[in-house]
């Protein structure tokens, strides 16, 4: 259990806390270079600095339109050092996105990790940035800002907000997750202590940091621990699979569609498994994992792929299986140290309570209410069971859930047939409403590269492992499936596609 009253008032203090009893020890590496903790705290330091010429107040949102870099975790520190918000969005949405998100959080100072993300740059040179840089960032100042929020009056590690994460769910409409320093700080210290992170780790962080995941689990649970995190832009199958081979590193995390296209990749360059590598610990996080996906990393990677359940209005962790325990199904473990939860209804809905639930959704009273509760407990929206050992299994949302002539039909279970055939890489289950009100099963499949897939070939493959009800009754191949930047599958954008 973690002791609430240890952790520090802010997540800066993370890295400060280590530049004082180990400076030289590595904390980031990018592209070579490697900054020490002394190191990384002078840059936090300097960042904050050079934002105090933009009058940044305590309460006011600094929004950060960037990819995984130095600069970016500097101004992540930077910002929560000046009491203010950090609104952190990854630099490949479009520009009607971000500025959509940016009105709705009344940023009046945005920064952009122009230096290491040619999109960032993009961006900042629409909105007029260079004027002012620092560090590779740039920034640009917008009149039509929001006013600070005013302080809480509780001490910052209780209740004030760290940043707002803002996410799509399944609805395509974004909201702002208020997450403050003790959520954030709560599940890096446990995610730290539950994977065993050590200072001699050294991490890889290739989820995206605006993603929570890439956040709290990845950047926080890493230098909460004083290891090291090599920092990567952008994921590609190649550039995992060398950092892999190169043998330094110790940890990697991702989603299931990274592993995936790992596979894929070493199926068409002939890569013998098990990996030469010095890893003791993978991680897999941010949406199902199928069994088949998860015995073929494992043979690849020569360890045991563990497994997660979050999301981001719980900072995200929920449960994980532990180091000392690996599973052989694909249950996404216990609940972590310090959190409740509880599986209500005919479907099974999970509820989650604890230190890790979000403050609310900003600026939207109703839907905060709509999932959370008085007494703290956070609908989550997924339907779930848990075994007599305390086993948590996700059957998938309550909202992507098909009812098919009467039938209720779990998309993740049709998704995990599907995934088994040898020349699919992933794919994704939603419903379509016909005329009559039913819904009809719908598959989007990416297939293996190289590979020649039907869909008469999948159809049968399906029809002789699901009951006729789940059977897909269209199935529409495309060449990648469209992903967050975290990797996740965006279903309402497949729902889109149907209508047009």
């Amino acid at each position: 259990m973690i002791d609430m009253n240890a952790l520090p008032a802010r997540i800066d203090a993370v890295v400060r806390g280590h530049a004082a009893v180990t400076p030289d020890a590595p904390a980031l590496q990018e592209d070579g270079r490697t900054l020490s903790y002394r190191e990384l705290a002078n840059e936090i330091d300097a960042c904050a600095d050079w934002m105090r010429g933009f009058k940044v107040q305590p309460g006011e949102r600094v929004m950060l339109v960037s990819e995984n870099c130095i600069a970016q975790v500097a101004a992540l520190f930077a910002i929560a050092s000046l009491d203010a918000w950090s609104v952190n969005v990854n630099a490949r949405l479009t520009g009607p996105e971000l500025e959509a998100i940016r009105e709705h959080c009344g940023a009046r100072v945005v920064l952009y990790t122009a230096a290491a993300s040619p999109d960032a740059a993009a961006h900042a040179a629409e909105a007029g940035a260079h004027a002012h840089a620092h560090g590779g960032l740039v920034t640009s100042l917008h009149a039509n800002g929001g006013a600070p929020e005013p302080a809480t009056g509780q001490p910052i590690a209780a209740g004030s907000p760290a940043a707002l994460v803002y996410t799509t769910g399944t609805t395509g409409k974004p909201k702002g997750v208020m997450l403050s320093h003790r959520n954030l700080l709560f599940v890096a210290a446990v995610s730290s202590r539950l994977r065993g992170l050590a200072p001699g780790d050294l991490a890889y962080g290739v989820l995206p940091i605006s993603h929570v995941y890439g956040l709290t689990s990845v950047l926080l649970g890493t230098l909460y621990a004083g290891a090291c995190l090599r920092l990567e832009a952008r994921f590609t199958p190649r550039a995992m699979l060398e950092a892999i081979r190169g043998g330094a590193l110790t940890i990697v995390q991702g989603v299931p569609a990274m592993y995936a296209r790992l596979l894929e990749l070493c199926a068409l360059d002939g890569v013998q498994a098990p990996l030469a590598s010095k890893l003791r610990f993978a991680y897999a996080g941010g949406s199902p994992l199928d069994p088949l996906l998860k015995r073929e990393v494992e043979s690849l990677l020569g360890v045991p792929l563990h497994n997660g359940y979050g999301l981001t209005e719980a900072a995200p962790t929920v449960s994980q299986t532990r180091l000392d325990a690996p599973r052989a199904d694909t249950s996404v473990g216990q609940v972590i140290p310090g959190v409740e939860v509880r599986v209500e209804g005919p479907d099974g809905e999970l509820f989650v309570r604890g230190p890790n639930v979000m403050l609310g959704y900003y600026r939207d009273p109703a839907g905060t209410a709509a999932v959370l509760d008085e007494d703290g407990w956070l609908a989550t929206g997924d339907l779930a069971r848990q075994d007599a050992d305390g086993a948590l299994f996700i059957h998938g949302r309550s909202k992507e859930l098909i009812i098919r002539s009467g039938f209720k039909v779990y998309p993740l279970e049709v998704e995990t047939v599907l995934n088994a055939h040898p020349a699919v890489t992933q794919s994704a289950v939603v419903g379509r409403v016909q005329e009559d009100g039913n819904e009809e099963v719908v598959a989007f499949v990416q297939a293996a590269a190289g590979s020649v897939l039907s869909a008469d070939a999948l159809n049968g493959w399906a029809a002789a492992r699901l009951a006729p009800y789940k059977r897909p009754a269209r199935i529409v191949f495309m060449d990648t499936l469209p992903a967050a930047a975290s990797g996740k599958v965006l279903k309402h954008r497949l729902k889109l596609a149907l209508l047009a």
